[in-house]
């Protein structure tokens, strides 16, 4: 790979990760969904049994009560193993609040992802995404 092409790579999955955050906060979950590759791999940060499959994935989420959330994503690093081939690491706070309230409730959620990511003819896609959590922040 050039520098150029690895770069460009960066940019696009750098877009990809945000994109899954502002997504996950509109509750738009068939984007959210079509982010993964067609058997992609997903673990909330809250942790639980992986969610293999687009489809899987999707009702996952949809699935959840409404809430009003706010995905904050920082720290991002990617590493381009090849044309096709990335991994990335991210950093995640999350305040939540129940749906039509403005008042976050505790606690707030502080954590990440570790991504495999894989360059499809329709672009980057995830195909793992692994959530965790490090700390609760009482308030």
């Amino acid at each position: 790979m050039t520098p150029l092409d690895r770069l460009l790579a960066e940019n696009e999955i750098e877009r990809l990760i945000k994109r899954f955050a502002l997504l996950n906060d509109e509750a738009d979950w068939t984007t959210v969904a079509a982010m993964f590759v067609e058997d992609g791999r997903f673990v909330r940060p809250a942790g639980g049994d992986p969610i293999v499959g687009r489809q899987a994935i999707h009702d996952s989420f949809a699935s959840r009560p409404p809430r009003v959330s706010r995905h904050l994503i920082t720290n991002i690093i990617i590493d381009v193993a090849s044309p096709d081939e990335a991994t990335s690491r991210c950093a995640m706070l999350l305040y939540t609040a129940p749906a039509g309230e403005t008042t976050a409730v505790g606690p707030a959620l502080i954590g990440g992802f570790r991504d495999r990511l894989t360059r499809t003819a329709n672009g980057w896609r995830f195909a793992e995404r692994i959530g965790f959590l490090d700390l609760k922040v009482q308030f």
